[in-house]
């Protein structure tokens, strides 16, 4: 008896098997063929070619030409060919950060243009400062700050005001002055602006120990730190989709881009005991002053030296 309803239950279960491996097998075959009316049932051999409707993934279309600053990118080598195309599929497939970078830009990239101009320096270092925060006012684990990720060290030996009350390091258009002082220094070191840029990341020390090391003096042919080594690539990546964000995926309309904020400027050259009352006074919050001025690092500003600082009031 007991043999008979084993023998049974395993009729039913390989019954039961039979029916949700064929239900499993008709469910493929609808989701496939639901993909597009007029395509053919297809089988698994050909599971590779299918794209997702809607949700495609495709490799990045590499530039024929590229430059930075002005000079060439020797698109002909082959580990420079594969380093950019690992930046711009690290760029291009990492969506939040890249929108959110792109939106910035629109708000940001009007003030440190004119900046980067009027000093001389070429455009395509504002893809640097988009390389180095995301045009933000992000803190690395070693303590750099700002858009332009200043040390304190640098930041001083740069011409920024840093102390409890006031870090220069978050303000945009001062610490692009000092970007600018910075760049021209290696740029007159280096004779070129592509390892101007790589020096911005390991310092001008760290990368002539590597020109001594290895008697080569172009950013392509070195061999260096895989953070360096990704730097310069990462920057033209960026430059590549900001210039042509269609091209990646990016359908990004101008009514998306956050918009440069609309303000007025007081001249502060005296202590200001309390910021909050400062506000008050003047018809605006203290969250809209930090908004605008990031630099300000305390509820109060002492000002012993009676510095002049420009004050960002937005308008509203």
């Amino acid at each position: 008896m007991k043999a008979r309803n084993s023998i049974v239950v395993v009729v039913l279960l390989l019954g039961l098997s039979w029916v949700i491996l064929s239900a499993t097998n008709s469910f493929q075959k609808l989701s496939y063929t639901s993909l597009n009316e007029t395509d053919e049932v297809i089988g698994d051999a050909d599971i590779d070619k299918i794209s997702v409707r809607n949700n495609e993934t495709f490799g990045v279309k590499l530039p024929q030409n590229i430059s930075f600053a002005g000079e060439a990118v020797p698109m002909h080598d082959m580990d420079v060919r594969e380093s950019l195309d690992r930046e711009l599929i690290v760029n291009s497939y990492w969506h939040s950060s890249t929108i959110l970078m792109l939106k910035r830009a629109y708000r940001w990239l009007p003030i440190i243009e004119p900046i980067l101009r009027e000093n001389g320096v070429p455009d395509d270092f504002k893809y640097l400062a988009m390389a180095e925060s995301g045009l933000q006012d992000v803190v690395s684990p070693a303590g750099a700050s700002g858009f332009w990720q200043f040390l304190k060290s640098a930041g001083k030996e740069n011409g920024l005001v840093i102390n409890s009350e006031v870090d220069e390091r978050y303000h945009v258009e001062k610490a692009t002055e000092a970007a600018c002082k910075y760049l021209k220094q290696a740029h007159d070191k280096f004779g070129s602006w592509t390892m101007a840029a790589a020096s911005y990341n390991m310092g001008m020390t760290g990368l002539q120990n590597q020109i001594d090391r290895q008697k080569q003096s172009n950013y392509y042919d070195l061999l260096l730190n895989s953070e360096t080594g990704r730097y310069v690539y990462r920057i033209l990546a960026i430059k590549s989709i900001h210039t042509a964000p269609l091209d990646f995926g990016f359908n990004l309309d101008p009514s998306d881009m956050y918009q440069p904020y609309p303000y007025k400027v007081f001249l502060i050259d005296n202590s200001v005991p309390s910021w909050p009352d400062f506000c008050a006074q003047n018809n605006i919050t203290y969250k809209d002053l930090k908004m605008l001025n990031p630099w300000l690092r305390e509820a109060n500003l002492t000002n012993s030296e009676n510095r002049e600082y420009k004050i960002k009031v937005l308008e509203k």
